[in-house]
């Protein structure tokens, strides 16, 4: 099954739901990136909260990067998502050793630390991004998004994510849901929302047990009811090219091209994001210094 990202809203219009299937990005991730059982489940929690964030904008060809710096063994985390919910990203230290809150449950918290801050950086396609920025609550990240709409967008929101990882390492499932209250819901649909978070329970014991992100949303909400406003697939992507890695060589300058050229060595460039190198040769950077 392809990961994807379904919309609604609850019937009486008080509500905004998203949610997510994201095991196959989360996956992609962890093999292209060799991360341990921790870094796996911090890394997938970012990069499925990253993928709904970046799917809510409304601004064709805009991004949405998280960076989160907590102070945890991980060292830091950087996701990407573009305006349809495609993301890429990295960590710092993708080898977290072992961290357990207790067997068989995996410390998310202090993989990530909580001495430090969760930055959003919205590219709307203008002069300049909107920048936002929170002292991290948990590290947990789903917590710490809740915090970020709550204290920077002034939305009311909930977010709870899931990244499931089997004995063998793999992803077992990964998911997530975010849910804003819109101006003017009244108390009793607060009340309502909060406890259909506690009835529904943990996102991975959902997924695990075969639930889609329609049949997720329809369990917290309730007797609200759901309407469905549309699906959209999404998968961990990146974009690099040699032409965008040529851009950002000529971008140096001449004299430094010029200098990497004269010590006659291959000059490899490696994509942070999926690790893909690419190789220029000294004829490379002579043909590079002519563009210029």
């Amino acid at each position: 099954m392809n990961d994807y990202i379904v919309r609604g809203m609850t019937v009486d219009g008080f509500v905004k739901l998203t949610a997510i299937r994201s095991t196959n990005m989360v996956a992609e991730a962890a093999r292209i990136h060799n991360t341990t059982a921790n870094a796996t489940a911090a890394f997938g929690r970012a990069l499925t909260a990253a993928s709904m964030m970046g799917n809510m904008q409304k601004v064709e060809n805009g991004s949405m990067t998280m960076q989160i710096k907590g102070g945890g063994p991980i060292g830091g985390i950087t996701c990407v998502s573009d305006s349809v919910g495609n993301v890429r990203g990295y960590v710092l230290n993708p080898h977290v050793p072992l961290m357990e809150k207790y067997s068989g449950k995996l410390d998310v918290g202090a993989t990530v630390g909580t001495d430090g801050t969760m930055t959003i950086i919205r590219d709307l396609q203008m002069k300049e991004p909107y920048v936002g920025s929170i002292e991290l609550v948990s590290g947990e990240i789903g917590d710490d998004v809740t915090a970020y709409f709550v204290q920077s967008e002034q939305v009311p929101t909930a977010c709870a994510l899931g990244v499931l990882v089997d004995r063998d390492q793999s992803v077992k499932v990964a998911g997530g849901y975010l849910i804003q209250l819109l101006p003017g819901a009244p108390d009793d649909i607060i009340d309502r929302v909060e406890e259909g978070i506690r009835r529904a329970g943990a996102v991975t014991k959902m997924l695990e047990a075969g639930m889609t992100p329609e049949d997720i949303l329809g369990q917290v909400c309730g007797e609200l009811g759901v309407l469905f406003m549309g699906t959209q697939e999404v998968s961990y992507k990146c974009y690099c090219s040699r032409e965008r890695v040529e851009a950002a060589l000529i971008s140096l300058g001449r004299k430094e091209l010029r200098e990497i050229m004269e010590e006659g060595k291959d000059f490899p460039v490696e994509c942070q994001f999926c690790d893909t190198v690419y190789r220029f040769t000294p004829e490379d950077f002579k043909n590079l210094l002519e563009k210029l």
